[in-house]
């Protein structure tokens, strides 16, 4: 080989070596996947403001954010049990238990022995629901971190327990009027579902906190980075010492928790607690996350485009009540738009030979 052409050559592999690449024009359809969820939403609203006078209104959009917040806090809970490359089958569970338990304190509870009835205050039901939350995703991360038990089988299996635990402390009945008893007056236990700050529901703030908060913790923490570690490839981030099986924990309560408090804000909006509340929940949180562009396999996704995947949901089913469509159509809607997600997930993820 010449010395000539050894020496053209040198400078294309110095430039390969120093990272270039070659120029590339916008790539619409990557630009269209990558902010679905976004479009999703803009569709969305114009569509339903032109077929309804009354959807694009700042007390409806209030409203339907309200309602929103149920499924953003279960879903931020979902997308980071997904970035660590698992599911949670039992939130919906979760939050129906959580409510029941929340109903039956602030119900009273009976001292046999002392003959009396000590009716809790709020903030102590908040805390003690929470607790319960906690544990119950701590269950799930034992199970799924230190035995091995796959995560499917093992949040299958808390989806029926606590299912059943909330049927048998009802007898398949519900708690009412949670906002007030005649013994004590107000309860205070509907200052979730029903009071505003600053004309926005509590309950909406409730969902901006917690997403700011999850938000920097991914993004500004070492624990978000082993998340996003682990979620990629277990193996390497734990050879590279990360506490794979205490992170496996800890995500898993925290969706118990965030399950919890979802209960909590359900059950103070409605002033009542069921044990069929929150049933398929775990489903449309899954396809909040995979709407907002998060890749099932773990390893990524955002607290943002969970946000903007909770949002098109729920504006999608208020838009469809509003219109007078009927609840057997809104299931066929919402399942379109969730098989739609997963294909451009397949699209975005799919080609990529690797994990995280």
């Amino acid at each position: 080989m010449s010395d000539t052409t050894q020496a053209g050559r040198r400078p294309a592999a110095a430039a390969t070596a120093a990272g270039a690449r070659p120029a590339r024009g916008f790539d619409l359809a990557k630009f269209l996947i990558e902010g679905r969820a976004f479009f999703a939403l803009i569709v969305i609203v114009a569509v339903f403001s032109i077929l309804s006078p009354n959807y694009f209104t700042v007390s409806n959009f209030l409203t339907m954010a309200n309602h929103v917040a149920i499924y953003g806090l279960l879903s931020i809970g979902m997308l980071l049990v997904i970035l660590n490359g698992g599911i949670d089958l039992s939130v919906g569970s979760v939050l129906a238990l959580s409510g029941v338990v929340a109903g039956a304190l602030m119900q009273g509870v009976t001292l046999e022995a002392f003959g009396v009835i000590l009716y809790p205050p709020v903030w102590a039901v908040v805390v003690l629901t929470c607790a319960l939350g906690a544990f119950v995703g701590a269950v799930n991360g034992f199970l799924i971190g230190w035995l091995k038990v796959p995560a499917f089988v093992a949040t299958l299996g808390t989806l029926y327990v606590a299912r059943g635990v909330a049927l048998l402390m009802t007898n398949g009945l519900t708690y009412n009027n949670l906002g007030g008893r005649p013994e004590l007056g107000n309860t205070g236990f509907d200052w979730l579902g029903f009071y505003r700050l600053g004309g926005v529901p509590i309950g909406v703030w409730v969902l901006l906190v917690v997403a700011v908060v999850c938000h920097l913790t991914l993004t500004r923490t070492a624990f978000g980075r082993w998340l996003y570690a682990s979620g990629g490839n277990e193996r390497a981030a734990e050879l590279s010492g990360v506490p794979v099986k205490g992170v496996k924990v800890a995500v898993y309560v925290m969706s118990g928790v965030l399950a919890a408090i979802a209960g909590l804000v359900l059950s103070s909006q409605l002033t009542s607690a069921g044990p069929t509340a929150g049933t398929t929940y775990e489903l449309t949180a899954i396809a909040a996350v995979v709407i907002g562009g998060a890749a099932l396999t773990g390893g990524r996704g955002t607290v943002r485009g969970t946000m903007l995947g909770a949002f098109v949901i729920g504006f999608l089913s208020d838009g469809l009540v509003i219109i007078g469509v009927s609840s057997y159509w809104q299931t066929v809607f919402t399942g379109a738009v969730i098989v739609l997600a997963v294909l451009m997930n397949t699209l975005q993820y799919g080609s990529r030979g690797t994990r995280g």
